[in-house]
Parts: C-alpha cells; sequence; structure tokens
C-alpha cells in the first residue's frame, strides 16, 4: 500500500503533530485529511493524562489512510517500558509496513503531570537501543537466564526529539534520526546539527546517516502583539529546559530566575493553557527572543522565514510546524491552520 514512503531524502517533508485526538475514529479521520492536504508525516504525543492511547489511535489511522507516515512525537521511557513500547509499535508496523516512526524524548512535560522525573540522559540512551535491538528482532542481553527477544519483531526507525547538547550527542551515537528543537536561529541550528554528528562520529557512524528533522514552534497570526506575547512564552519555554540556547546567541535572561517564574504557569511555558497570560510573564523578553525562538506572522511571512532556513544548507529533511496556541480541533470550522498552511506554504516548496 505504501511504496516505501519513508525514504524522503530527495525533498523536504512537512509533519503536523495537532491531530484530533479525542478519539480513534476522529483521529484517522483527521490523520486521512492531512494525508489529502499533502501533509506527509502525522504525529501525536504521548501523554496518558492528556492523550488517548496513541498506539489504538494510529492503528486506526494506518487502516484509513494510504501513504502518510505516522507516529509519535512523544513516546518517553518513563510511563512506558522501552519493551512495552517495542511490542507496541512492532505490532503496528505490520498493519501496513513502513508507515511508522517512532518519535522518543525524556518526558518533560508528560511525566511531571505524573510527579515523575524525565528519563537522564544514560536511561534514555539505553532505552533507545533497547528498543532497537527488539523491534529488529536481536536477542538482548537483560537480567535474566536467556536473552530477551521480542517476537513478533518489525523494524520502526527511532527518532529522538530533543534540544540538549547531551542528549543531541546521544542521539547521534544510537537512533535512526533525531527532531532538533532549538528554535530558529541560526547558531542554534547549526551547533544542534554539529552535536548529533559529533555523537554519530563517536559511535562510528556515518553522520549523514543520522536523518534530521526540526521542530519549529509557529504563530499563524497577523496581530503583531498577540504573536509578541505569545512568542515570549515560547523562548521562555526554551529557556526553562535549556538556558544555554540564550547564551550561545548572546540573548540575556533579565528577569527573575526562570524556576520561580514557572509556578505561574501550568505546566510549563510550552503547554500553558492561555499562552498570552504566560507570555505576559516574562514581558521583559526582547523582540528578539520571539525571532530566534518561533516561525511567525503571516503564512507568506512563515514561508520567508522557512526559506532562510533552509538557506543555511542544513541537512534538514523533516519541517513540523507546531502551532501555538493550538487550533484544536483542527477538523472542525473556524481557523484552519493545516489547510492553510498547506495551501499556501506548500506550494512555495
Amino acid at each position: 500500500m505504501n511504496g516505501n514512503p519513508t525514504t524522503i531524502r530527495d525533498g523536504l517533508a512537512f509533519g503536523l503533530n495537532r491531530l484530533d485526538h479525542r478519539s480513534p475514529l476522529r483521529f484517522a479521520a483527521d490523520a486521512a485529511r492531512l494525508e489529502g492536504l499533502g501533509w506527509r508525516y502525522g504525529f501525536l504525543a504521548s501523554s496518558p493524562l492528556l492523550v488517548q492511547d496513541p498506539y489504538v489511535l494510529l492503528a486506526h489511522a494506518l487502516r484509513e489512510t494510504r501513504s502518510i507516515i505516522l507516529g509519535t512525537l512523544i513516546e518517553n521511557p518513563v510511563m512506558r517500558h522501552p519493551a512495552v513500547i517495542a511490542g507496541s509499535v512492532s505490532t503496528i508496523e505490520r498493519l501496513d509496513p513502513g508507515r511508522m516512526i517512532l518519535g522518543m524524548g525524556v518526558g518533560d512535560t508528560a511525566v511531571r503531570l505524573m510527579g515523575r522525573r524525565p528519563a537522564t540522559v544514560a536511561s534514555f540512551e539505553e532505552a533507545i537501543v533497547t528498543i532497537r535491538s527488539l523491534t529488529a528482532g536481536e536477542e538482548l542481553a537483560v537480567d535474566a537466564p536467556r536473552p530477551a527477544v521480542l517476537r513478533h519483531a518489525a523494524r520502526v526507525p527511532v527518532w529522538v526529539a530533543t534540544q540538549g547538547p547531551r542528549t543531541l550527542r546521544m542521539a547521534g551515537r544510537v537512533a535512526d534520526g533525531v527532531f532538533i528543537r532549538v528554535g530558529v536561529h541560526e547558531t542554534n541550528l547549526r551547533q544542534a546539527v554539529a552535536h548529533v554528528h559529533a555523537g554519530a562520529a563517536e559511535a562510528g557512524r556515518d553522520p549523514k546517516e543520522i536523518r534530521i528533522g526540526c521542530v519549529f514552534h509557529t504563530i499563524a497570526d497577523d496581530n503583531t502583539e498577540r504573536v509578541g506575547r505569545i512568542g515570549r512564552a515560547a523562548a521562555a519555554g526554551y529557556y526553562e529546559y535549556s538556558p544555554v540556547l540564550f547564551e550561545d546567541i548572546g540573548l540575556p535572561w533579565t528577569g527573575e530566575d526562570v524556576a520561580i517564574l514557572k509556578r505561574r504557569v501550568w505546566p510549563d511555558f510550552h503547554h500553558a493553557q492561555d499562552l498570552e497570560a504566560a507570555g505576559d510573564v516574562v514581558s521583559f523578553l526582547p523582540d528578539a527572543a520571539v525571532d530566534a525562538f518561533v516561525l511567525h506572522g503571516s503564512f507568506e511571512a512563515i514561508t520567508d522565514q522557512i526559506k532562510t532556513i533552509l538557506g543555511y544548507g542544513l541537512p534538514i529533511e523533516i519541517i513540523v510546524p507546531h502551532p501555538m496556541p493550538t487550533p484544536f480541533p483542527i477538523s472542525e470550522g473556524g481557523y484552519d491552520y493545516a489547510r492553510r498552511f498547506a495551501e499556501e506554504v506548500f506550494p512555495a516548496f
């Protein structure tokens, strides 16, 4: 049914991480709708308290679509054991081989909602190795009399979504691909790719074999005041977890300590229900912070910003323009981000 859709090195692909996840049927219908609009990838988060079981939703969507590549963005090894994840993705992969992708992260928001801590870099790396080994049908040495083997193994590409230097290098060592989340500033993007390639070199891998995608927080709005407020919340979200992203581009943090300010938002700056109010908490951030961390403005302006990024010559294969705030549900009337992005941005690429 698929004709190997995961091979996209000859061109740029776009993916959306905001499908209607209120039920398996709604998710499947939205995936089919995105496929018809020309979106190459459809993702959903794995957050047990917020999203229905992602693997049930993905299975339904695969049965109702023909070519769009579907997967998690992101799953984590804290809420689900790596062996459970390997078993789930292998099961779904068998429905229509070549159309699944497993996006993994340390589990920031999903695990914090349960009072758990995100995975460490070391435990995260071990989880990626475990999942890749099990889905490949390999024997895995474990603390048991015999090696662990996944009976229904089916190879699924494992991508790591991250922004920290250590995790980027780890991803280069063990992952199939990396979703870089460092904003849109050239310096941060170049350094992120360099970290991935350095990790690959450490492991004796060809850096060119590690596929690169980018998640860009995107504010499609002509109202500059609203863009500024939401954009500041987005920028603060990056600083909240990776202050180095500010430091490396010479962007000062002149307000109170972020640990104090984050008490006024929930669960964090990127996922606050009222992003404009979250932006007001960090109103001291300059316009340069907005420009450094989000795509913003009209769809024409966003198109130009993406062209500028591609002009850096980085090996970016997939762009996930993550809408802020979430235009949910995207399949019902009103402002249709998915449709407008497809109609007004895709033609330029």
